[in-house]
Parts: C-alpha cells; sequence; structure tokens
C-alpha cells in the first residue's frame, strides 16, 4: 500500500512591475489564509517568502489536483494584494540587505541565535513529507535515501541567480543552506534513539535553537508523523513538483522495504556526501557528479537513471511510473528550473524575463 505524502512550497513575493522581491508576504498570507487555505498558508523567517501546504493525499493524482489548487489560491491571493509571487530557490532581482525579518517571537529569537546567517535566508524550498509515524523506522530509512540526495538535488536546482547575479551555479539555495550548523545531508544514524542522543547534544551546546531547527535534508518531521525530505528548490511548475514528490515517495517506500528485511544502508563518507552535493549544486544535471556508492565519477544524467531504476518497485505498485517517467525525460528534454531560467534571460538579456518565466500562476501554462 502506497504511504500518504505531501508537499510544502515556499515561493517570493514579487513587485509586478519591478519584478523584485518586496516584504508584502504577510498580506498574501493573509488573504490566502482567508479563503480556501486556511492554516496552510503561512510566513516565514524572511517577508518576501510565502508558504504554503498541501493536506496529506493517497495517491499521486490527488496531491497534482490539490498543489494546482494550492498554487492557484496563493495566486490569486498575491494578485489581489497587487503583487505576485514566483517559484525559485533564490531571489533573482531585489535588495537583500537587511532582511525584512516577519514580527514574532521566534523570528526574534532566531535572528538572537543564528545573527548573520539569517541574512542569507531569503530562499525558497520544497518539503516532501512522507508518512511514517514510527520515528526509528523513520531514521532507518533516512539512511538509506543519503547515496542519493545529491542527485536529488540535481534534479531539483532551480536557484542560479542571486539578486541580480548568475552565481555560476544550479543550485545556489543549497551553498548558502549548507552554512548553517545543522544542515545538508544527515549522519548515518544507529537508530532513533541515536539520533536523539546527538540532537540533544546539538540543543545543549546551542547550535540548534529547538528542533524545528534540525535543517538536515532528511528528518524525522518535529511535529507531523512524517519522514521529511527537505533538500530541493521550490519547483518553477506544479507539475515538476508533483513529478518529485512521487519519485520521493518511492524512494522512501523501497527503503521501507529494505529496513523491515534488515538489510544495512550503504554509508557513504559525510566528506564525499558534501563533495557530490557541490558538484550537484555547481552544475546540476548537466555535469559529472561522483557516485557516493562507489566513489567513482558519473554524471548526473546516468545517476538520474539509477535512482529511476532503485525506485521502480514502489513506483510501479502505486501507479505513478508512466507519469514519473514521462516527468524525467521533460525534464531531461528541457533541463532543469536553473537551465531554463538561463535561457529566459539568453533570449533578450533581461533579468526581469526571468522573473516572468517563474511567476506562479492561477491556471499554470506549460513552460
Amino acid at each position: 500500500m502506497a504511504l500518504r505524502f505531501g508537499i510544502e512550497e515556499e515561493y517570493f513575493v514579487v513587485d509586478p512591475r519591478s519584478r523584485r522581491v518586496v516584504p508584502r508576504a504577510a498580506d498574501v498570507v493573509e488573504r490566502a489564509a482567508a479563503g480556501e487555505l486556511g492554516e496552510r498558508a503561512s510566513t516565514e523567517l524572511i517577508a518576501f517568502l510565502a508558504e504554503a501546504k498541501t493536506p496529506p493525499c493517497d495517491d499521486l493524482a490527488k496531491l497534482a489536483e490539490q498543489v494546482r489548487a494550492m498554487r492557484a489560491a496563493m495566486a490569486s491571493a498575491a494578485r489581489d494584494e497587487g503583487v505576485r509571487l514566483a517559484a525559485s530557490g533564490t531571489p533573482v532581482l531585489g535588495e537583500l540587505l537587511p532582511p525584512p525579518i516577519t514580527p514574532g517571537a521566534r523570528y526574534a529569537d532566531s535572528v538572537a541565535t543564528y545573527r548573520g546567517l539569517d541574512d542569507e535566508q531569503c530562499i525558497c524550498s520544497c518539503h516532501v513529507h512522507v508518512e511514517m509515524p514510527d520515528r526509528d523506522r523513520a531514521v532507518r530509512v533516512g539512511n538509506h535515501l543519503r547515496p542519493w540526495l545529491p542527485t536529488l538535488l540535481a534534479l531539483s536546482a532551480n536557484s542560479p541567480y542571486w539578486a541580480g547575479r548568475d552565481t555560476g551555479h544550479a543550485c545556489w539555495r543549497a551553498l548558502t543552506w549548507a552554512r548553517w550548523p545543522v544542515a545538508g545531508p544527515p549522519p548515518h544514524f544507529a537508530s532513533y534513539a541515536h539520533y536523539e542522543d546527538v540532537v540533544g547534544t546539538l540543543l545543549g551546546c546551542g547550535a540548534l535553537m529547538d528542533t524545528g531547527t534540525i535543517f538536515w535534508d532528511v528528518r524525522p518531521s518535529a511535529r507531523l508523523p512524517t519522514i521529511e525530505i527537505r533538500l530541493a528548490d521550490v519547483a518553477p511548475t506544479a507539475a515538476e513538483a508533483t513529478v518529485f514528490a512521487a519519485l520521493v515517495r518511492a524512494l522512501v517506500q523501497v527503503a521501507a522495504v529494505a529496513v523491515d528485511a534488515g538489510e544495512p544502508a550503504p554509508d557513504p563518507p559525510q566528506e564525499l556526501l558534501r563533495a557530490a552535493y557541490w558538484l550537484a549544486a555547481r552544475d546540476g544535471l548537466a555535469g559529472t557528479g561522483v557516485d557516493v556508492r562507489t566513489g567513482r565519477p558519473a554524471p548526473f544524467r546516468a545517476l538520474a537513471a539509477d535512482l529511476l531504476a532503485h525506485a521502480l518497485p514502489a513506483l510501479s505498485a502505486a501507479g505513478d511510473l508512466d507519469h514519473v517517467v514521462h516527468g524525467l525525460r521533460r525534464l531531461l528534454r528541457r533541463g532543469t528550473g536553473a537551465d531554463r531560467q538561463r535561457a529566459a534571460h539568453r533570449r533578450r538579456g533581461r533579468l526581469t524575463d526571468v522573473v516572468d518565466a517563474l511567476l506562479v500562476e492561477a491556471d499554470e501554462p506549460t513552460r
């Protein structure tokens, strides 16, 4: 039986004329929450960012419908407030320093704890939650996911620009995020007790403000009975977000079967994972990474094919295989979000065109 899953997405609020980010997220969220989204719309630390969440879904068709409806509701709320939303991992245009911090005690505590790190938290990601109430099982599943994380990062790269500058990377968001004390690929954990022991040490020394600031790319959710995979840039389109979520759920289900069978998880060295992350963030699918299972160089397109083959049993069982294969072929043909951002810029040399290509629409066009 396929596990329930859902998505959280963050979007930039942009001025429709200048296409620069503007600190109007609270207005957009208030309007969206007053409509159909309710508590599924929320603000973030930086006032440029608005977040929305789907409910848990049983199958891919339901999730696709929920993501489209969620984006439509957020886009409509933004238009009603005289602004727009853009789906990019980093802001293409805008003045970012000092960042406008959303009011609230928790955000004030974050600034007091993390200081200058919060200055570059102007980033938008996609978090996929997969149902897993057994936290020990969730930690062990996370161990099995670690070798696939760099490839997932390459597939979802959608953040080449930062405030008017091409960073030379496909996923700049991942590199700004990597500065945090508890972020990036998680360590290998022997059990949930081991996980809790490490987290307790990090809380005790002040590296964590609370369990909500465990920013490893895979973790048992701090507030939901799920395993949370949180390494991706927000997808340019609802369709891409849905394909990515289906692929993640399939990887989780394959890993859960391995855990239940008592199979040991691969344990690539953390330094190799870190290097693989950087290669994925620099070049995305177009580049050569490293297969952390073998330590040998490998094109990310070949690693993506390996990932699909690994996920195949769960994709087939859920009836998702054709949809995901079609989505991945389309991605390989058209390029990642980062590739398409740069293509939009090349056409006329205007970053405003990049923002326009990323706008979240109530009736999403094909792009």
